[in-house]
């Protein structure tokens, strides 16, 4: 309750300061527009039904791009950490893409998709199977020997090993990929948009730009960015504590 308070004071006083800055210098609108020409922005889309096509269409890209990424992530993971061929060379790559901010590929996924929903998806995938691989791998590989030595203490081997012992073992590491994968894929398709074809929150940010509407390209930011925090904290931070918790890397408050 206190840190919430906080919170609110904090972004109260901010956009306070932000209002007072722009109405006593009196910037130009276009530059930079007050929040309170924001929030009348953000009303507009409300009242037209632009804002809730936007996220509707950006969530369904969004959902598609991560659920293939996860699982591209989880059985690429898999493979470098029991191939140690396959982590020497595809790791090396999958390494070095993780270097490449997703927006490069851009310019590739259009020549290879189109100016379509599949580059938009393409740019979710690559953004985020990318950080699930990586914590995958080295979730499995950092299997205290303790639990692989006692399972086959008590006969455990092969697949039944692998199943029972290294996967849940590895749980902490996934969940923490699952919410980097989130983050990764939520930025990508932001990116993604920039160059679609519509609807979107990219799109329209994209849109708003080009017609000198700045007042609405800070209230897409702003529901951006309070979408990523919110569905961080709200679902992926509380997924991740329960799991540590119950696996006993933290202790409970």
């Amino acid at each position: 309750m206190r840190l919430a308070i906080k919170r609110i004071v904090f972004f109260a006083a901010l956009f306070g300061i932000w209002e007072l800055i722009v109405k006593v210098f009196d910037v130009p609108k276009v530059m930079m527009p007050a929040p309170t020409d924001v929030v009348l922005s953000l009303q507009e889309s409300l009242a037209d039904g632009s804002l809730i096509q936007d996220l509707g269409a950006s969530f369904t890209r969004l959902l598609i791009g991560l659920f293939i990424a996860l699982v591209i992530g989880v059985l690429l993971g898999i493979l470098l950490a029991k191939s140690k061929t396959a982590d020497e060379t595809l790791g090396a790559l999958i390494l070095s893409l993780q270097s490449i901010p997703s927006i490069v590929w851009l310019p590739l996924a259009i020549m290879w998709f189109g100016l379509n929903e599949k580059s938009v998806i393409f740019i979710v995938v690559l953004g985020a199977a990318i950080v699930m691989t990586i914590n995958m791998r080295t979730g499995i590989k950092n299997v205290a020997p303790l639990y692989i030595k006692a399972a086959q203490t008590m006969g455990s081997g092969g697949i039944d090993l692998f199943i029972r012992v290294v996967i849940p073992a590895s749980v902490p590491y996934a969940v923490t990929g699952l919410r980097l994968a989130w983050a990764f894929a939520w930025r990508a398709l932001m990116a993604g948009e920039l160059l679609s074809t519509g609807p979107g929150l990219g799109y329209t940010l994209k849109y708003a730009s080009d017609f000198g509407r700045m007042d609405m390209v800070m209230a897409i930011m702003v529901v951006i960015g309070v979408i990523g925090v919110t569905v961080d904290i709200l679902i992926f931070q509380r997924i991740e504590k329960r799991v540590m918790i119950k696996w006993g890397l933290e202790q409970a408050a």
